[in-house]
């Protein structure tokens, strides 16, 4: 499975509900930039929401196989509206 994968796959397990988009920024497997939209979010600051983002990857990052994760968040109905989504 590739770091990708395996990104998008604790994701999908921490937030059920989550719709993402996940890039490998330099094409080296270990930066990344994602965007994340999730109701677990609700009324949580930004520190808070990258903390719930880091948190299933943590071993990833402390084991350096994720160098830099550049974070986006947002609600479900944001996602939706730059999506273009109704």
């Amino acid at each position: 499975m590739s770091m990708g994968e395996t990104i998008v796959e604790r994701l999908k397990a921490a937030f059920p509900d989550v719709r993402l988009k996940l890039d490998d920024a330099r094409g080296t497997g270990d930066y990344w930039e994602l965007e994340i939209a999730t109701d677990a979010f609700e009324g949580m600051s930004r520190v808070k929401k990258h903390q719930a983002v880091y948190k299933p990857l943590r071993d990833l990052m402390d084991s350096n196989q994720i160098h830099a994760l550049k974070i986006k968040t947002f609600s479900p109905a944001q996602w939706a509206e730059r999506e273009g989504e109704s």
